[in-house]
C-alpha cells in the first residue's frame, strides 16, 4: 500500500483528489494539509465526506509530512508550489505538482507570464504530465509537473493533426470555455453565482496564462516553434471544459482520413474517446470523469480541420489526471481508481 499525502487540500482540486483517492485502493492518504482548516474535519469542510473518511486538515511543514508518505501531491496555488517543490524533494519523496509552476521547460518564459521563478535547478527536473505523450518519462519520473485544464483539451485535441503534418502550425485557433470551478474556491466577484448565472463571456484575451504552456507543447509536435490564438470563456457551469480547435489543412485530407489519423494515434489510450464521424462531445458526457472526449471535423469549403475536445477540468484536467500519472509512476494499471463512469444528467 502506497502512503499518500495532499499538501493544499481544502481547494477545488485538494478534495477532488481525496475523493478519488479514497477509492483507489491501492494507496492509503495518510495526511491533508490546510492552513486555513487546521484541525478540522474533512467532513466539516466538505460535507460530501461525511461517513467516508475520518480525516482531519493539518497544517504540516514538508519534511513533516514527508516522514509518513511515500508520494506528495502539491496542491498550492501558482507561484506557491515553486517554495515547496524543493523540500519534498530532498526528502527523497516523489512529486506530482498541479500548479503552474514546473509546467514551463524555459524560465524565462515563465518569467514573462507568472513572474520570476525561484526554483529553476527544480525545473530541470520536471516532466510534464501528460500519459498520453510523455508516459514512458512519467514512469520512471520522481517530480512530475500535472498539466493545466485548457492545455490538456487544446493539446490532446491537435496532437494527431500536427503529429501527422495534416495542418499548418501557425494557423491554429483555439476558442476555449471552462466551467466556474477553473477560477478556483476563493470568493472572486467574477466567479458569484448572479455574475455567472445567464452569462457567457470571453476574458482574458491575447493574454492567457496557459498560452506558452499550450504552445511548448504543440511546438514538440510539429517539431517547429509555434504561436496559437487562445481564447478562453467562462461557462455558467460548474465544471467542463470545451474546446473548439480550427487549423488551416496543409494538404488534401477529407473527414475520414483526418478521422482515421485520431483512431490510430489513440487506439491504445485508457481515457481518450473518439466520437464517429458527424459527432461531437458535449462536457454533460465527461463530467466527473477521466475522459477527453474529441470529435473531428474537415470543412471542405474554407479548407479548414475543426477538432472539438472536451474534458472535466477537475478529473482529467486536474486530479484526475494526477492521479494517473501516480499510477505509472508507482506501477500500478494506469486505470486504477480512475474507471468512473461520467454523471449524467
Amino acid at each position: 500500500m502506497v502512503r499518500v499525502g495532499i499538501f493544499g487540500a481544502s481547494g477545488y482540486t485538494g478534495q477532488e483528489l481525496l475523493r478519488i483517492l479514497l477509492r483507489h485502493g491501492k494507496v492509503r492518504v495518510e495526511a491533508v494539509t490546510s492552513r486555513r482548516f487546521a484541525g478540522q474535519p474533512v467532513r466539516d469542510v466538505y460535507p460530501s465526506f461525511t461517513g467516508l473518511t475520518e480525516l482531519s486538515f493539518t497544517d504540516l511543514e514538508p519534511r513533516q509530512l514527508a516522514e509518513s508518505v511515500d508520494i506528495v501531491f502539491l496542491a498550492v496555488p501558482h507561484g506557491v508550489a515553486m517554495d515547496f517543490a524543493a523540500s519534498f524533494l530532498e526528502t527523497g519523496r516523489r512529486l506530482i505538482d498541479l500548479s503552474a509552476d514546473f509546467r514551463l521547460r524555459d524560465a524565462a518564459c515563465y518569467g514573462q507570464w507568472y513572474g520570476k521563478h525561484r526554483a529553476e535547478h527544480v525545473l530541470r527536473e520536471a516532466v510534464y504530465g501528460l500519459p498520453e505523450l510523455y508516459r514512458e518519462k512519467i514512469r520512471g519520473a520522481r517530480f512530475v509537473a500535472n498539466p493545466g485544464c485548457y492545455p490538456t483539451s487544446v493539446i490532446l485535441g491537435m496532437a494527431p493533426l500536427l503529429k501527422g503534418n495534416f495542418v499548418d502550425p501557425g494557423s491554429i485557433i483555439a476558442d476555449s470555455k471552462s466551467g466556474v470551478s477553473g477560477a478556483g474556491r476563493e470568493p472572486q466577484v467574477g466567479s458569484l453565482f448572479c455574475e455567472v448565472d445567464g452569462g457567457f463571456k470571453a476574458y482574458k484575451i491575447a493574454g492567457h496564462r496557459h498560452t506558452p504552456e499550450i504552445e511548448q507543447e504543440l511546438s514538440v509536435l510539429a517539431g517547429r516553434d509555434i504561436r496559437i490564438t487562445f481564447t478562453p470563456h467562462l461557462l455558467p457551469l460548474n465544471r467542463g471544459i470545451l474546446s473548439t480547435i480550427y487549423a488551416s489543412l496543409a494538404k488534401d485530407a477529407d473527414a475520414g482520413a483526418v478521422l482515421s489519423a485520431y483512431r490510430t494515434f489513440y487506439r491504445e489510450e485508457p481515457f481518450v474517446r473518439v466520437y464517429p464521424a458527424g459527432s461531437f462531445p458535449n462536457v454533460s458526457s465527461v463530467r466527473g470523469s477521466n475522459y477527453c472526449d474529441i470529435g473531428v471535423a474537415v470543412d471542405k469549403r474554407t479548407g479548414r480541420s475543426i477538432v472539438v475536445a472536451a474534458i472535466d477540468n477537475l478529473f482529467k484536467g486536474a486530479s484526475g489526471q494526477a492521479v494517473q500519472n501516480m499510477n505509472l509512476m508507482c506501477g500500478f494499471p494506469e486505470a486504477t481508481g480512475l474507471d468512473i463512469c461520467p454523471l449524467f444528467p
